[in-house]
């Protein structure tokens, strides 16, 4: 089956993180196109994808070799290259695509620093360009922030001619994952669903909501009448302690101590406490 498909591979070396952002007229996109590794690199492979290009892709890097070299080696030992396409970012921010002469039009691909961007069965070039052109744009967001960006404008700007169905955010940092203990830290997918990059971001902002951070110094006290406000309204949830109703919440992470406490916690309480 084809994997028509527009994606973007990408890092930010500042921050550490790799990732892969995609949507498809395709079913569970995200099991298939996006593979990446913190320090190592990023991948997606599509068309007539070839899965075994991420595992074997992300080897390679991890050996030293760079994203250009990753993609002539894949391709060369592929007899199904001619049908396939595919995007490699590696541990430096390299860049390098393939797509190949036998995929379906429109197709094509555009890399540049630290981002490889690509699709097939396109309405045309436009939308590959919304790609590339969002994520040097916005260097001043989160990575995961930037490829839902670029998601956005590039389904704006015409996307897979034959619609949409999933979409998957994937983003790696070591360490960066759940409890510091792993190196996920965003692998969100939508498998079906008429509007699946609309429905990603809310999922993500759910992901943020759990996982994300507030700066300590935007944490309010909890003193005073605010301090009684949080009482009261713990109190009327049957809870003793704000940590005993964030752990119902999945909010626990964004609890740290009882002398101050987290804006997003103290909306979501609002919320819950009427």
């Amino acid at each position: 089956m084809i994997v028509a498909t527009y994606s973007i591979a990408a890092c930010d070396l500042d921050a550490s993180e790799w990732g892969v952002a995609v949507q498809s007229k395709f079913l569970a996109v995200g099991s298939v196109v996006p593979w990446a590794e913190p320090e190592v690199g990023a991948i997606a492979t599509q068309a007539y994808a070839n899965p075994s290009y991420g595992p074997k892709g992300l080897a390679l890097l991890r050996e030293g070799l760079s994203a250009a070299a990753v993609v002539e080696r894949l391709v060369a030992a592929d007899e199904g290259r001619d049908d396939r396409q595919l995007g490699v970012v590696d541990r430096h921010g390299g860049s390098a695509a393939w797509t190949g002469p036998g995929c379906s039009p429109w197709a094509g691909h555009r890399a540049g620093e630290c981002y490889a961007a690509q699709g097939n069965i396109l309405v045309g070039p436009e939308t590959v360009d919304a790609l590339a052109d969002t994520f040097e744009a916005t260097a001043q967001l989160r990575l995961e922030q930037r490829l839902l960006e670029c998601l956005a404008a590039a389904q704006l700007a015409g996307g897979d001619r034959r619609g949409q169905q999933s979409a998957a955010l994937l983003v790696v940092q070591r360490d960066g994952g759940y409890a510091s203990l792993s190196d996920i830290l965003i692998d969100l997918r939508v498998d079906d669903h008429e509007r699946p990059i609309e429905e990603l971001r809310r999922i993500y902002g759910l992901h943020d909501r759990l996982f994300g951070t507030t700066p300590r110094g935007e944490w309010l006290p909890l003193d005073g009448a605010l301090g009684d406000e949080v009482r009261h309204r713990l109190a009327g949830l049957g809870y003793a302690s704000l940590l005993d109703w964030a752990g119902v919440e999945n909010l626990e992470e964004r609890v740290d101590g009882g002398d101050a406490i987290d804006p997003v916690v103290l909306e979501a309480l609002r919320q819950v406490s009427g």
